[in-house]
């Protein structure tokens, strides 16, 4: 469904990704995991062509994406859920939900969709009025996911969901995760607690400094030395 080869991308005159080769499967949950500063924001924002690579190409569904505009990744089926949210503060949840839904292929749909969305986060129905600043952080999460499904993605990218959130709704989250690849989406996970991110993914990749040292099924991952010394605190 998607290959990233031999990227190289730059922030300015710094080089934070080097020579990075990655491949997800339709219907696959990846996992890339690594320290914070690896670049593993990095990627996401280059398949989602917020940072445009200085070399190498990006290919979705076989269509080289790697020079197109963001609007016109969403348009194709990527979702791109990033860190912190990202909400808009002064409008409502279900505003919120309908912005996710702009793309004129699914706009016309959005009330459909919405309702899956409340079936999926029944919370956010019972707030749908409500500016997100008034909701707890994992209402806030599902509120970034949601928005980021109203756009009915064939692939979805999450970045760190789990973050700052108590155990019983990053389990929820992870549910939800695991749900949507049930569902036939496939799934690129970014997630800074490795346990959690291995835990549900099939494949994986490990970043360090910008650079693709580890990639293979989970229970090779997770039966690496390197990483369960590093990644795991075994």
């Amino acid at each position: 469904m998607l290959r990233m080869s031999n990227v190289n991308a730059f922030y300015g005159k710094l080089q934070v990704l080097w020579d990075v080769s990655l491949r997800l499967e339709e219907g696959e949950i990846v996992a890339l995991i690594g320290a914070n500063g690896a670049g593993k924001t990095t990627i996401l924002n280059t398949i989602s062509s917020f940072l445009h690579p200085a070399s190498g190409t990006v290919e979705f569904l076989g269509r080289r994406i790697d020079k197109m505009m963001p609007h016109s990744i969403v348009a194709l089926g990527i979702a791109h859920i990033p860190e912190g949210k990202k909400l808009f503060p002064d409008m409502t949840v279900r505003e919120n939900l309908e912005l996710g839904a702009y793309a004129s292929t699914v706009w016309k749909g959005k009330d459909e969709m919405l309702e899956q969305i409340y079936r999926i986060f029944p919370v956010l129905k019972q707030r749908a009025n409500k500016l997100p600043g008034k909701l707890s952080g994992g209402e806030q999460q599902m509120l970034a996911m949601g928005r980021g499904l109203m756009s009915r993605p064939k692939l979805c990218m999450f970045d760190e969901p789990s973050s700052g959130l108590a155990p019983i709704v990053i389990a929820e989250v992870l549910n939800v995760i695991k749900r949507l690849r049930e569902q036939g989406t496939t799934i690129l996970l970014v997630e800074q607690n490795t346990q959690h991110a291995l835990g549900v993914s099939d494949r994986g990749y490990v970043l360090e400094n910008g650079r693709i040292t580890l990639e293979g099924r989970v229970e090779e991952l997770l039966a690496n030395d390197h990483v369960k010394v590093a990644y795991l605190g075994l």
